[in-house]
């Protein structure tokens, strides 16, 4: 099951019509008397599960990690309990930290993968809690014709081959999709199903977005996409973890496309211009050069391959759900980047160096 980050994901580039952009101190106030909740999370201790943990040890709910163990072991210290094992029943320990009859009021499912781990995970679980969040994404869809707006409705992409349980780019869709239909199909009514697009913000190690800040931070010329007024769509894990918590304080039912509003790749970089400290020259590059230059930009869709799809985010919005505005994620981003060690920095994944950058400004430059 291994693969690259950016195998997983890098091949999204979400656009949709979505709700206008909110800050965070415009949510709607949460309600204080809610009832102590006990969740069991399975993850926990990558990317989004820090800041649903936090968030939800914050709300005075009591936590349960599922979990190998092998990422940041000692997170929360004596504030969580965790459970080691492995999603795959086949592998260790598997799934015998979950046997019995121990219930919990919610599990918030950040890890299934492969359908038969959620399969196994659901079959043992589903009698003994009231709800089941799963963290899906919108790889799931079989994007519509250019320009049609998707929303969750929209068809899924067909069943992998039962044998397949290797995520790579190409089988991360299909994999997903049928993990979120047997959610659906087992649990009916009792299921939440959050489908993100790209989830940015301080500790992601996808290091996509990261990329940008970084680069635009430091001024001079940028390469920048082949389509300035392409878009993108994300959304912060600030906004999306805290938020995925209240749906399941509130016993929400359904599914969501968690899909920030669209914005222009030139709005984009411009936004980000103010957080350097020297004169930003955004410079718009080609495929060829790219193709030459041998760059692939974070985030960027291939030129060439039509409009990507747009996500209705309507849905979520309607259940609460709110977006930071671009400064605030962008900021808080870089401040994490620069907290983290030299060689950590010296390691981002795929970004393009420093001669690949060069070489591309150079044939633009030679037109």
């Amino acid at each position: 099951m291994t693969t690259t980050r950016r195998e997983l994901l890098g091949w999204l580039s979400a656009l949709v019509a979505a709700p206008r952009v909110l800050a965070a101190d415009d949510a709607p106030p949460r309600d204080s008397t809610k009832k102590s909740l006990d969740l069991l999370f399975l993850g926990g201790t990558g990317f989004l599960g820090p800041h649903q943990v936090r968030y939800a040890l914050s709300r005075g709910h009591r936590v349960t990690l599922f979990n190998r163990g092998r990422s940041a072991p000692n997170l929360f210290g004596q504030d969580v309990e965790v459970l080691l094992g492995d999603r795959d029943s086949r592998v260790g320990e598997g799934l015998r930290a979950l046997h019995g009859t121990r219930r919990w009021d919610v599990v918030i499912d950040n890890s299934g993968y492969v359908p038969r781990h959620v399969h196994d995970s659901i079959e043992l679980l589903q009698d003994r809690c009231r709800r089941y969040v799963f963290v899906s994404t919108v790889a799931v869809y079989e994007y519509a014709p250019s320009g049609r707006s998707i929303d969750e409705t929209a068809p899924l992409k067909p069943a992998p081959l039962p044998t397949t349980e290797t995520v790579t780019g190409e089988t991360y869709g299909a994999l997903k999709a049928e993990c979120d239909r047997i959610v659906q199909a087992r649990l009916g009514s009792r299921a939440t199903i959050v489908r993100p697009t790209y989830v940015v913000g301080p500790g992601d190690e996808t290091d996509r977005f990261t990329y940008w800040v970084d680069r635009v931070s430091r001024g001079g010329d940028v390469l920048a996409p082949p389509e300035p007024e392409a878009e993108l769509q994300w959304i912060d894990a600030r906004d999306l973890c805290p938020w995925i918590v209240d749906l399941a304080e509130r016993d929400v039912a359904g599914i969501f496309n968690a899909a920030g509003p669209p914005m222009t790749w030139r709005r984009v970089l411009q936004e980000l211009s103010a957080l350097a400290t020297r004169p930003v020259n955004l410079r718009w590059s080609t495929g060829a050069a790219l193709e030459r230059a041998q760059v692939n930009l974070p985030l960027v869709r291939p030129p060439g391959r039509g409009a990507s799809p747009h996500f209705d985010g309507a849905r979520a919005a309607a259940a609460g759900l709110r977006y930071r505005a671009l400064a605030d994620t962008a900021a808080a981003t870089l401040e994490w980047w620069r907290s983290q060690s030299a060689e950590r920095r010296a390691n981002a994944e795929d970004w393009p160096t420093e001669a690949q950058e060069a070489e591309a400004l150079r044939l633009l430059q030679l037109g």
